[in-house]
């Protein structure tokens, strides 16, 4: 599906400009990923390249399609100089690998844990995973392939990820926005969960 990936990297250039760095991983079993950097004023932007390569799969089916299901890319934003948010890389490329390693359906809602802090002295270990079609539009492939979606994620601390499993990610968010939270913040620390 080298086509499908050559695509994704045309929208992210077009909508982020040119990375300024990229690196790769390869775990055992699965494809490559790349995970390319993005800065633009005081901003850095993060962006997987390889999870869309193939549809993502029900881990209860039966057989795993080869051409339909959900096709996505993560998609970090932080604050630049704050932290070193370099480090993210790795645990990136491990989410991203995880609907091939893990049969996962990475789907808005969901949270994503690497069981670490994301870079050194992060206040985080996991992240929820928003909407798409904000900062970057969906990508529509030739029918029948699902369009790609360019999911955002959103760093959660310990205690605002087992607030979010009682309480759901709706109720996360409005928690952030009720209080003026910038989630861009690679040291922000937990919302108030009163």
């Amino acid at each position: 599906m080298a086509e499908v990936l050559a695509l994704v990297e045309a929208r992210l250039r077009t909508t982020l400009g040119e990375p300024d760095a990229r690196a790769a991983v390869t775990f055992l079993g699965t494809d490559r990923i790349e995970v390319l950097r993005f800065t633009e004023g005081d901003v850095v932007r993060y962006a997987t390249l390889g999870m869309s390569a193939s549809p993502m799969t029900d881990p209860t089916a039966a057989l795993a399609d080869p051409v339909a299901g959900p096709r996505a890319e993560l998609v970090l934003t932080v604050r630049a100089g704050l932290a070193d948010t370099d480090k993210v890389l790795r645990p990136l490329a491990v989410l991203a690998a995880s609907p091939q390693v893990e049969g996962l359906v990475v789907a808005p809602g969901a949270s994503l844990d690497v069981g670490e802090p994301l870079w050194p002295a992060a206040p985080f270990t996991s992240a929820l995973v928003a909407e798409s079609g904000g900062l970057i539009e969906d990508l529509d492939l030739d029918a029948p392939l699902d369009p790609v979606r360019f999911l955002p994620l959103l760093p959660m601390t310990p205690n605002e990820a087992a607030w979010k499993r009682v309480h759901g990610a709706a109720a996360l968010q409005e928690k952030w926005l009720n209080s003026g939270t910038d989630l861009r913040d690679p040291l922000r620390r937990s919302v108030s969960l009163d």
